[in-house]
Formats: structure tokens, sequence, C-alpha cells
């Protein structure tokens, strides 16, 4: 069963990586991110104390290297880190990147012309 889609921003305001939209569906804020020129959706929400994760800091995530000294990107632009108490989750998926038995929904974005929409 396919889910209703919802116009939440038009391509524009999402044309460029890094960027972000949060828009109100039905009572609930969704946020959509530009990642690399793919489009992914998340709620506003975290799951720890309902702060308003979207509105954290997009970073990536780094591990160091297999020589035990420099340090590496595994994750660029795909990590927003919740504004409240630094819970941080993978803006792809919705999982906690520290514990991927934490996570949030995930919504499909979908573009119609100008549109974007998320489906839910």
């Amino acid at each position: 069963m396919s889910g209703v889609r919802y116009r939440v921003a038009t391509a524009s305001e999402v044309a460029e990586p890094g960027d972000r939209v949060i828009a109100d569906i039905e009572g609930q804020e969704v946020a959509v991110f530009n990642v690399d020129g793919d489009l992914h959706a998340l709620p506003n929400f975290c799951p720890h104390q309902a702060a308003p994760l979207c509105e954290g800091e997009v970073t990536g995530r780094m591990v160091m290297g297999d020589d035990g000294w420099s340090w590496e990107y595994v994750q660029r632009g795909e990590v927003v880190t919740c504004p409240w108490h630094g819970w941080k989750f993978d803006v792809t998926t919705g999982r906690n990147i520290k514990d991927e038995d934490v996570a949030i929904p995930s919504y499909d974005v979908e573009r119609d012309g100008d549109d974007v929409l998320v489906v839910r």
C-alpha cells in the first residue's frame, strides 16, 4: 500500500547539498535534507526527550584510521545532532549512530516537477 504524498517544499529550497527544510504535515514537523543530491526525510523529533532533532547541526562522522593515528570520514553531511542533548542520527536511515537499536522513522521523498513531496 502506497502512502499519502504531502508537498513540503519546492525543489529550489533543497537544491544544494546541506540544504534542509522543515514543514508541518498534519501537526507533525518533518524535515527534508539534501545529502549529496539525494533527499531524505525524518520527523523533527528526538526520541530522547522530544527535542526538535532536525534543527540541530548536520555534520559527518569520523573514525580512527587503520594506522591508529589518522582520522577519516565515514559519513559526510549525513549526521544530524540533537540540539538539546547531542544524540546523533543518520539522516539517510533514521538510526542513532552509536546505538542502531534506537531509531526514528524515515520517509520516502519524491519530486513532482518543482514540488518536493514526503510520502507517509
